[in-house]
């Protein structure tokens, strides 16, 4: 059974940093690839980072402020976020899609549950 369990978010100033982490129970780290989707109000859902066909795909608008890495002996994954805009503000969700993955975000079919980043004045 695959489960993940989102955390790290809250309110930041625009320019600070944030990190989120998702620790992923019961998680064949051979068998799945992991990723980072967000979802502003009144927005489509949007693929933050995502690993497809073996490349590690991040969103142009994050591209050199946002990173994804994980630490596989705490079974846990994490975004990076560095230079928070307006913009970035949503709802930040990681996934899982067991491999092989051609395209994002097909087979992305585990989610959590979600952590609210909201970047203001």
């Amino acid at each position: 059974e695959v489960q993940l369990v989102e955390s790290g978010g809250g309110p930041v100033q625009p320019g600070g940093s944030l990190r989120l982490s998702c620790e992923h129970l019961r998680f064949p780290d051979d068998a799945y690839v992991e990723g980072w989707f967000r979802q502003a109000l009144g927005k489509k859902r949007e693929a933050v980072f995502c690993v497809a066909d073996g490349d590690a795909l991040y969103l142009d608008s994050v591209k050199g402020r946002f990173t994804s890495y994980t630490d596989n002996a705490k079974n846990t994954a994490y975004l990076q976020m560095n230079n928070l805009r307006p913009e970035d503000t949503g709802v930040y969700y990681c996934a899982a899609a067991p491999n092989p993955v051609e395209h994002c975000p097909e087979k992305y079919n585990y989610w959590g549950r979600g952590t609210q980043v909201t970047v203001s004045s």
